[in-house]
């Protein structure tokens, strides 16, 4: 642990090895990546005390944890186990800034570019390694003086374990955002144990459409409809349309639109508004605060590539970002 330093705010999520191609620039191979990463970069734009909660195997380069250090991050939580674990993961971008994971070899002969070594044998649709699923026994004890956690998509099982683990100190804001692959109408089922007593739910709009299927098109009934499971915000992340914000007890709407940056990348920027959202919200506990702190925690790592992006930009970039975009805010 940092010395000195107290955690204000835990981050859990994973780590892995980038191999990305982007919609344009020189691709970025074998880099430190993850939603773990991503979200914590976030947070840490406007606060300090981050406490990062994540598994490696002992193959992962030590330097790049040494790096994550060197921005202020305290990575005690960060577990490195006795054994090589698989974390390589591959995106491949379009003009249209869409996603493609799958043949890599492919990807790589079209950019008539040399396939790495070091991703022979990578298959995109292998189940994760049981190894690599986070446990309670994974936060240490000096993280539960930390008054907000943040959750990186995972499954359900093993996000209501982590907030069962982490009431056991002083932990009061719970924000979670949710796996893709868990975002089906048979996991409405699991989401009452997950949502009770969480502070914020973060899903995108596919998610949330996947959720529901054709029950209903309407966003914000779906908002209200998940919010009956227990959360106190829901928070709709809908890409380039920005973010719908629906608070549950005063039964207040929001959308707020996306702060126009470049696009450059759009790695990890859900997993970056996640972390803005996080430092925002506990100012003042105020869910719309949060929203504005995550949309422009996202403008920034928009702009740039890298988990840690949004941390080398011009100082004073995100606070006038900030005051700008709260002239744009929405109530519906």
């Amino acid at each position: 642990m940092i010395t000195g330093v107290d955690i204000h705010f835990i981050v859990f999520g994973q780590l892995t090895r980038e191999f990305l191609l982007p919609a344009s620039g020189p691709p970025r191979l074998d880099v430190a990546g993850g939603s773990l990463l991503y979200a914590a970069a976030g947070l840490r734009v406007w606060e300090s005390g981050v406490g990062l909660v994540g598994r490696v195997g002992d193959d992962y380069p030590r330097e790049w944890l040494d790096k994550v250090r060197s921005y202020g991050f305290d990575t005690s939580g960060i577990r490195i186990l006795p054994q090589n674990l698989d974390v390589r993961e591959f995106i491949a971008y379009n003009e249209s800034f869409e996603a493609n994971r799958i043949n890599p070899v492919s990807h790589f002969a079209r950019h008539e570019m040399t396939f790495p070594k070091s991703l022979l044998g990578y298959q995109q649709d292998k189940k994760p390694d049981e190894a690599r699923r986070l446990t309670v026994s994974d936060i240490p004890n000096d993280y539960l003086t930390a008054r907000a956690a943040y959750l990186c998509p995972m499954d359900l099982v093993t996000q209501t374990q982590l907030i069962a683990g982490l009431k056991r100190g002083h932990v009061h804001s719970f924000i979670l955002d949710p796996a893709a692959v868990t975002m089906t109408p048979t996991a409405r089922r699991e989401l009452p144990a997950l949502l009770n007593g969480v502070t914020a739910f973060l899903p995108s709009e596919e998610e949330l459409r996947n959720l529901f299927q054709s029950e209903t098109h309407d966003l914000w009934e779906m908002a209200e409809a998940v919010s009956m499971y227990g959360c106190e915000f829901v928070v709709i992340k809908c890409g380039a349309r920005g973010q719908l914000l629906y608070d549950a007890d005063a039964r207040r709407r929001w959308e707020i639109p996306a702060y126009p940056a470049r696009l450059a990348d759009v790695t990890g920027v859900g997993d970056a508004f996640g972390g803005g959202f996080v430092s925002g919200y506990c100012k003042n506990y105020d869910p719309l605060e949060g929203a504005l702190y995550g949309n422009v925690s996202a403008s920034l790592k928009l702009e740039g590539g890298g988990a840690l992006y949004p941390l080398e930009v011009m100082p004073g970039l995100a606070e006038a970002r900030l005051n700008a975009l709260k002239d744009m805010v929405r109530k519906v």
